[in-house]
């Protein structure tokens, strides 16, 4: 049995569904994760993702799903300091509700591009680093 949490300012409910969206429930997100997903890694290759994300989201974001364990950051440059950013375990788990949500999109909002096959292949250990 799970204890339930009683930090009031974590999550806004007991609901588990309202705490995982408490954790990757906004606009940006999954955009980012996605985008992990398909090896983007630097914050540059993030900025230029299609959707265009501001600077300033983009950073509060990486920050935030850092903090959630949702991605890890580690420098690949020293100088100056520059960082990519990877899943954590945590992060791979939400690969299957971007799949389903990927998969609806499909059917249901026509003339928008459909994820690759390996995408919806894949499986969350497949996006862990070695």
């Amino acid at each position: 049995m799970t204890r339930p949490n009683t930090d009031p300012c974590s999550y806004r409910s007991q609901c588990r569904l309202a705490a995982a969206l408490d954790l990757v429930g906004d606009k940006w997100s999954f955009v980012i994760i996605r985008d992990m997903i398909v090896n983007k890694r630097k914050y540059q290759d993030l900025l230029r993702s299609p959707e265009r994300s501001p600077t300033n989201i983009l950073a509060t974001r990486l920050k935030s799903l850092g903090g959630k364990g949702i991605i890890k950051k580690r420098p690949y440059q020293t100088r100056p300091v520059r960082y990519e950013y990877r899943l954590t375990e945590k992060g791979a788990d939400l690969l299957p509700v971007l799949q389903q949500l990927a998969l609806r999109g499909r059917r249901h909002i026509p003339g928008r591009w459909s994820p690759p096959a390996w995408f919806l292949k894949a499986r969350p250990e497949d996006l862990l680093a070695p």
